[in-house]
């Protein structure tokens, strides 16, 4: 194992030269040297990549924004994790970037947004709650027609979704997910293709901007990766069956996975990913015409045992959340679904967990 260097500065030569190449830990540091050039190496890509880590995702989504230019026309799509948007809206639209949402499902409708001057075209596949999958080698030729740059922001999906080889130029992650993989670390990164003229305004922000990840941060992520391809094969595995499972459950109104065969994005997903991700959706079956199943849904959450009434996703145990009442008034989350980041608990046990749990509501 790598040893963890904690001295934020480092000791120059008599001729001012820095025999380490190291000169003080807010420009880099060797934990993040070694996390940065294990993060590239796992994105397949035709290009040469930079990768640029940052103290959580959204500091490396801003670190992409704040590249722009003011008054830069950048295209969101309207199912975009809800930190994103508030982190747009309320940052980003005042401080006059210009910005359209798009339902990017609809190729059309995002030909029908894009202008001579946009800048940016931000998409997230699957969506985040309702998993909705957006064609990624689509979206960067769209992007790329008027001179704009693709960004795919791929944390629910690294390994098993490669949008380098779709045409993205730039990934972002929220790494305290799969990659750190056991909900104990905060931190985020931004790749980049090495030729895109926003590399050294990313750059720029991690060092001047400041908000880089600790040593020990790094250290516990190089950790974490050695074992993420295993755990995102036992994630995949476990959210398919939990799916199929809720899909064949009367109290279940509707699944939202690219893994059912009758998803509407299956087919799409089965081309540009090599599994379909740890993360499920599900409506709850209201008990009347007029209830809108908020309640039941809570009800739901309340019974359950074994998975935790949590935010986040992507570490080892199963967490489950009432996205409309996280996300608030503005949310676009129906109100009886619930989030389920399937862990790694044997799968019978969170199928019988969610049993007994919908047994309380029927």
């Amino acid at each position: 194992m790598q040893p963890i260097v904690l001295s934020t500065t480092f000791e120059r030569e008599p001729d001012g030269s820095y025999r380490s190449g190291f000169v003080y830990s807010r420009g880099n540091n060797p934990n993040r040297q070694s996390l940065e050039e294990c993060l590239v190496a796992l994105e397949r890509s035709a290009a040469t990549v930079e990768a640029v880590s940052f103290a959580s995702g959204l500091a490396a989504s801003m670190s992409i924004l704040h590249a722009l230019s003011p008054q830069a026309h950048v295209v969101f799509p309207v199912d975009l994790y809800f930190g994103t948007g508030i982190m747009v809206r309320e940052l980003y639209e005042r401080w006059s970037v210009d910005i359209s949402w798009v339902d990017m499902t609809d190729a059309q409708a995002v030909q029908d947004a894009l202008r001579p001057d946009t800048k940016l075209l931000w998409l997230e596949t699957p969506s985040n709650p309702t998993l909705k999958v957006i064609d990624i080698a689509q979206m960067a030729a769209l992007a790329h027609s008027v001179g704009a740059v693709c960004v795919s922001d791929n944390t629910w999906s690294p390994l098993i979704q490669q949008p380098f080889e779709h045409g993205a130029d730039i990934v972002v992650y929220s790494t305290t997910k799969y990659f750190g993989g056991h909900s104990d670390i905060l931190s985020g990164a931004v790749l980049v293709r090495s030729d895109n003229a926003l590399l050294p305004y990313i750059r720029s922000f991690q060092t001047h901007g400041g908000a880089v990840p600790s040593p020990f941060d790094c250290w516990l992520l190089l950790r974490s990766i050695s074992t993420l391809p295993y755990r995102l094969q036992a994630h995949c595995n476990n959210a398919q069956r939990v799916a199929e499972f809720l899909a064949q459950h009367p109290q279940i109104q509707k699944v939202h996975y690219p893994g059912l065969a009758d998803n509407p994005y299956h087919h799409l997903a089965s081309k540009q990913m090599s599994a379909f991700g740890g993360m499920v959706s599900f409506e709850v079956r209201p008990r009347t015409a007029q209830s809108d199943g908020r309640e039941e849904a809570f009800a739901l959450a309340a019974r359950l045992r074994l998975i935790t009434r949590a935010t986040s996703l992507g570490g080892v145990e199963s967490l489950i959340e009432h996205r409309a009442s996280v996300e608030g008034e503005h949310t676009r989350a129906p109100q009886n679904l619930l989030r389920l980041s399937v862990g790694l608990e044997h799968h019978e046990d969170i199928i019988a967990d969610l049993t007994q749990a919908l047994e309380y509501i029927a």
